[in-house]
């Protein structure tokens, strides 16, 4: 139990004397709640194009545009900032794409963020829209059934598979859909967005607009100190419990 604590005490001093982040955020607002995301360094293409887009204002006043409850919910198409009530959307782009950037290590759990993409042979991502990954959790022969028919015998990770059964996703899109970050505070958005009624085409009867904005070093620095804590408190009382 004493080294336990001088690691957890040693990792809160690095942490705490640490000259800049390790990982880059972005605030994802909206009348529904809001999130923060932090973006995964080993997709630094999708990582770097986001920021981008968000330091240029580009995602504000655009719509989750398509919301499928225990799938995800959909957003940033430049078209949907100015759609009328009712008009269909996801058609919209900024004229380029970004090359995928799969890992084995990233994959479509609840409150990841990942690029949704056109039907391009290289499963290039569209430069702007994005979802975040509801989903639901699945039992093992569920997993079992899927590994057999739509991942085509692929075999999902021990650690995967275990966090479908827990807090679930969307396994099936694995290695097809770029995931390039994931909710680190304030999931509980994807569920109330997931729970608004829809029309035929998943879009809200009542327009969602985001607001995305990119968290300072600063403020960057606060929640990596706030989010090792948390990390450091679960395991005390883990251990405390063995």
């Amino acid at each position: 139990m004493k080294k336990v604590l001088f690691l957890l005490l040693t990792l809160v001093s690095f942490s705490a004397f640490a000259k800049k982040p390790q990982h880059s955020y972005v605030r994802i607002s909206t009348p529904k709640g809001e999130c923060i995301v932090m973006l995964y360094n080993e997709t630094p293409k999708h990582r770097d194009n986001f920021l981008k887009l968000a330091k240029q204002g580009a995602f504000n006043n655009t719509l989750f545009h398509r919301v499928i409850k225990a799938f995800m919910i959909q957003g940033g198409d430049p078209d949907s900032k100015t759609a009328k009530p009712g008009q269909m959307l996801g058609e919209g782009d900024l004229g380029y794409k970004v090359d995928a950037e799969f890992r084995d290590s990233l994959f479509h759990k609840k409150g990841v963020i990942a690029a949704a993409r056109d039907d391009n042979p290289t499963k290039a991502s569209s430069a702007s829209q994005f979802y975040l990954v509801q989903g639901k959790v699945f039992a093992d022969e569920e997993l079992d059934r899927l590994e057999q028919t739509r991942l085509q015998g692929r075999k999902i990770p021990a650690s995967q598979r275990q966090a479908y059964k827990t807090i679930g996703g969307t396994p099936h899109l694995d290695q097809n859909y770029t995931v390039y970050g994931e909710i680190v505070k304030g999931i509980e958005m994807i569920d109330a967005i997931a729970n608004v009624p829809t029309d035929a085409n998943n879009r809200p009867l009542e327009d969602v607009r985001m607001q995305v904005s990119v968290l300072k070093k600063s403020q960057a620095r606060k929640l990596e100190k706030e989010l090792l804590h948390d990390q450091l408190k679960s395991k005390l009382i883990m251990n405390s419990k063995m």
